[in-house]
């Protein structure tokens, strides 16, 4: 057995709850186990400490324990991102500190996969590097850069539709760093941070860490999935950290129409290289290509929901507390849809953005309808406009909709909203960076809600200025209607009419068993969203009501939000909505075991 620390080893306790059961893998900081929580009776991760050297200098030592530590500060600060492995805990055993991670089952990093069965398809890599980057962008909107992008570091494991790697995760932050914050940087004096032939050449040469530097690193990982080696891989770690600096990438001869994606990633310089949104413009056009008819569908950059099914008439609904007497609070689940590929893989959880775009008609003169006569709209639609959706079949997401506006925006069922709108120069920028663009404005929205996709409306050539070049951000539910207004559009003080509208975070002033209404959470309050989960497909409505709050302390336990579970317990709302659309979808919330109200500081 490798050396590690002292009390490493299968069969030991940690903390007094952690039963080592088998080493899942190490790096450059640590061993990583499976390990039994006896309290929860769940399987985690735990990644320790490791000290090669026992003599190691005192102040190298304590730069590794704290770099744990920023580790698992940095990972917990992405806590609910669909492509970023979670962190529960940090924890600190015999003096050392050991981390409490998310158990991936079934789980294969993007190294060994390819060392297994040989390079990837430019589209499955496309998939994957979407994913990727989705993660990393949370990271550098928060400050926190990963500084160790590479295969290994990137998880391929089964969704729930059953695809084998269909769920992309980026795991291992032990190196990153905000460094803009005055935070202390934990480099090891004899030893350059990151992993030879995946750090960026402004890296290599002194320069700090930055987003850029991250792509770089994104580039060439996505290079070694598609060609099978590295663009920089050589004889001996020094040689790679030199090629880095001083040469070119080799010319990729499998990456097909991901060979521009990555010229652009591995640009050395970063002032020239490509930017996030390009890069992610560029892998969603691989994913999904623009068909003939400009109805270009591209991918959803957020994990789609886990309990996604076929679609299914939608229908109104009544938001509903369990039968058991308890109140029930909504929470909305992140959702960011995970691209599948071709060449067999199916849509990993379906999420899609649908670029609307109809040549059909004729016009230009400024009167034309200004997204086309499929989509049917006479005028350009306006921030907050609720809609209704009429789908080719009666099948969601597919093809082009008809949308009819819903003034009410709750009488009639809205199917969503008007979320943001983004501005083009030409009606040929609007089609090419629309999509991308309405991700980016309403990710956040979109990352609080159990159920939704996102739709770019984008007008045609000769509606664009009717449209007022603009493209339309619309966010909808992803099996149903969403009831009414969504994201900060709802008014404090508002009933929620379904379960579909909840948010993660929202808090509640619970009225009845049937009736909750939406209050700031500065306040006092009921209950507190925390997320979703969904019951089987067998499962009544009548018999989830008495079942929701059972599965909401299992599936989305308080505990794990921060709240004593002396103190605190799980409840639930069901609604009528997420019943007829065959999603099964509970909101679980947190609230006092005394019935008491909660306040903002909690």
């Amino acid at each position: 057995m490798p050396s590690g620390s002292p009390t490493s080893g299968v069969g030991r306790v940690i903390a007094g709850r952690y039963l080592l059961l088998r080493r899942l893998g190490g790096g450059g900081m640590g061993h990583v186990w499976l390990a039994h929580d006896q309290r929860l009776a769940c399987e985690v991760a735990l990644k320790e400490i490791v000290f090669h050297d026992p003599a190691e200098p005192g102040q190298e030592r304590e730069a590794r324990v704290a770099r744990a530590r920023a580790e698992a500060r940095h990972a917990a600060g992405l806590r609910g991102h669909p492509h970023v492995v979670t962190v529960h805990d940090v924890l600190e055993h015999e003096g050392l500190p050991w981390i409490v991670m998310e158990y991936v089952a079934g789980a294969v990093d993007l190294r060994e996969l390819v060392a297994r069965g040989g390079p990837l398809a430019p589209a499955e890599c496309a998939r994957i590097g979407l994913a990727v980057l989705d993660a990393l962008t949370a990271g550098h909107e928060r400050g926190v850069m990963h500084r160790d992008v590479k295969p290994a570091n990137i998880l391929l494991a089964p969704d729930r539709a059953g695809s084998p790697y269909g769920r992309v995760l980026l795991t291992d932050y032990g190196i990153s760093v905000q460094p803009d914050t005055g935070e202390t940087r934990y480099t090891m004096a004899s030893a350059l941070v990151g992993t030879a032939g995946y750090l960026a050449p402004e890296r290599v040469t002194g320069g700090p860490p930055t987003p850029a530097a991250d792509l770089f690193s994104l580039g060439c990982t996505l290079y070694h999935g598609v060609e099978g080696r590295g663009p920089f891989a050589r004889e001996s770690p020094l040689a790679s950290i030199t090629a880095v600096v001083t040469e070119e990438p080799r010319p990729p001869v499998r990456a097909g129409a991901l060979e521009p994606v990555l010229r652009g990633l591995l640009t050395k310089d970063p002032e020239l290289r490509t930017t996030a949104r390009a890069a992610e413009a560029e892998l969603a056009r691989i994913v999904m290509p623009q068909s003939e008819a400009y109805a270009r569908t591209q991918t959803d950059l957020g994990s789609p929901s886990p309990w996604e099914v076929p679609a299914r008439p939608a229908a109104g609904g009544e938001t509903r507390g369990s039968a058991t007497g308890a109140r029930r609070r909504p929470r909305p689940h992140a959702l960011r849809a995970v691209l599948a590929g071709g060449l067999g893989l199916v849509l990993a959880l379906g999420g899609a953005w649908y670029a609307l775009a109809d040549r059909t008609h004729g016009g230009g003169d400024g009167t034309a309808a200004p997204y086309g006569e499929t989509v049917g709209l006479a005028e350009p639609l306006k921030e907050g406009d609720c809609v209704l959706a009429d789908w080719p079949g009666g099948t969601r997401f597919a093809g082009l909709p008809r949308l009819a506006l819903d003034p009410s925006c709750g009488d009639e069922a809205p199917d969503g909203q008007v979320m943001a709108f983004v501005e083009a120069a030409s009606s040929e920028e609007a089609r090419e960076q629309g999509p991308a663009r309405c991700e980016e404005r309403t990710r956040e929205v979109r990352g609080r809600l159990a159920d939704v996709r996102g739709l770019a409306v984008v007008p045609t050539p000769e509606g664009f200025e009717a449209a007022g070049r603009r493209t339309a951000c619309l966010v909808l539910g992803a099996h149903g209607p969403v009831y009414g207004p969504l994201g900060d559009r709802r008014r404090f003080g508002t009933a929620f009419a379904d379960t579909a509208t909840m948010q993660r975070r929202d808090c509640l002033d619970v009225r009845s068993r049937r009736e909750a209404r939406l209050v700031p959470c500065g306040g006092r309050y009921d209950e507190q969203v925390l997320g979703f989960t969904r019951l089987g497909e067998d499962v009544t409505l009548a018999e989830a009501r008495t079942e929701s709050d059972a599965a909401c302390a299992r599936e989305v336990p308080p505990r794990d939000y921060g709240f004593d579970p002396s103190v605190h317990e799980a409840g639930s709302w069901t609604g009528e909505g997420a019943w007829k659309s065959g999603t099964h979808v509970v909101v679980c919330t947190v609230r006092r075991q005394n019935g008491g109200t909660m306040e903002g500081t909690e």
